[in-house]
């Protein structure tokens, strides 16, 4: 239950920033990756901005035996950059330049506007099948 909640509170949380600051509004993201055109700073301040809780929350997870919600922290096992990642990388880059989403902000749009975020999150959930059943191999 205590996981629950704190997932429940975090999600909430992260939805509303991401309300608040525009970012679930897909051109913002675009107005950032236009460069040439009426070019966007705010979502580098955003990811700016990002960097100074994260810092803090990776000093603290140093500091701690465990998380508070759960037995053990879920990190990933390696470090190793290999084509797997890379290809993730791009495709995840390539998706997210042409739709102006990213999964957060795709969640968070299906109570904001719903219909184009349905389109985003039915493809996210074909791309997670997809990548069950290849890396499976």
């Amino acid at each position: 239950m205590k996981q629950i909640m704190v997932a429940l509170f975090a999600g909430a949380l992260f939805g509303a920033g991401l309300a608040f600051s525009g970012m679930a509004d897909p051109a913002r993201v675009q107005g950032f990756l236009d460069l040439f055109g009426h070019w966007d700073p705010t979502l580098a301040f955003v990811m700016g901005g990002a960097m100074i809780p994260m810092a803090i929350a990776w000093v603290i997870q140093r500091r701690l035996d465990k998380p508070f919600a759960d037995a053990h922290f879920s990190l990933p096992g390696t470090t190793l950059i290999d084509r797997k990642l890379t290809i993730g990388a791009v495709l995840f880059g390539a998706g997210w330049g042409i739709s102006g989403l990213c999964p957060g902000p795709g969640l968070a749009d299906l109570a904001i506007n719903p219909l184009p975020a349905l389109a985003f999150v039915a493809a996210l959930l074909a791309g997670m099948i997809a990548h069950r059943f290849t890396s499976r191999q």
